[in-house]
């Protein structure tokens, strides 16, 4: 896959995610959206480090490290790790939208209790 293809991928989801987000007015579509917004950071990330012919940054061949072109591995480590904090917030934003839909009985965000009608 070429590195133009994968740049238009970023921001196609990035496009997706931003507009969902304010244009949506579902709680849980939103959060749908953060993620996918999420996801194209973390591609954006990982195409940056990618390195043509590159192995993995595992070093089992010790002798041959002069040799062996590798791909950066503190943009993976960096990923996982947003991986991880990104599926903990979600689930925190996915709590919150459940009990404001037991105290609103709506997801909807223009009929919430206390937002006023700008209309």
């Amino acid at each position: 896959m070429s590195d133009i293809t994968l740049y238009v991928t970023v921001v196609v989801l990035l496009f997706i995610g931003i507009a969902g987000v304010l244009y949506k007015r579902n709680l849980v579509k939103i959060v749908i959206c953060l993620n996918i917004a999420s996801s194209a950071v973390n591609l954006f990330f990982i195409t940056l480090a990618y390195r043509p012919d590159a192995t993995a940054p595992i070093f089992n061949a010790a002798p041959a490290l002069g040799k062996l072109k590798m791909v950066l591995p503190a943009p993976q480590a960096l990923i996982l790790t947003n991986i991880v904090i990104g599926f903990a917030t979600t689930a925190l934003i996915l709590t919150m939208a459940v009990l404001t839909y037991r105290a609103n009985g709506t997801l909807d965000i223009r009929r919430l209790k206390g937002v006023e009608d700008n209309e």
